[in-house]
């Protein structure tokens, strides 16, 4: 791997995790768009790395951090788990049986949805 790529990889990363961290959304609104049009990837290759990237433990620390200032209702989360295992097995499911462009074009919906209630929200 080229250095400049490894780089971009780590400050991607970086990035990815303090948004997760800071904005409580997956990293995979920055990391999946990086890998595509950065890196080359197909929406699908970038999303199953993105989806990786969450196997381990990454939101530990930041959820420490909410944690000792009382933001985290456990309750809720537990049942947000459970029901996120099957949604995201789910929606795996949907996604790689999806032609690439389809799928490039709902993520790119998502993104641009959410921002756009984000910003006229009041």
């Amino acid at each position: 791997m080229e250095i400049q790529n490894f780089i971009l990889l780590c400050l991607t990363g970086i990035l990815a995790g303090v948004i997760a961290g800071g904005m409580g959304v997956g990293g995979g609104i920055l990391i999946v768009p990086v890998l595509v049009f950065l890196f080359g990837m197909t929406q699908h290759e970038a999303q199953g790395t993105s989806l990786a990237v969450l196997l381990p433990p990454v939101s530990i620390l930041a959820l420490i951090s909410y944690h000792k200032k009382g933001f985290v209702n456990y309750k809720f989360a537990a049942i947000l788990i459970v029901t996120f295992i099957i949604g995201s097995y789910l929606g795996g499911l949907f996604a790689v049986n999806l032609p690439e462009k389809e799928l490039k074009r709902i993520f790119g919906m998502l993104l641009l949805l959410a921002g756009i209630k984000m910003i006229f929200e009041k």
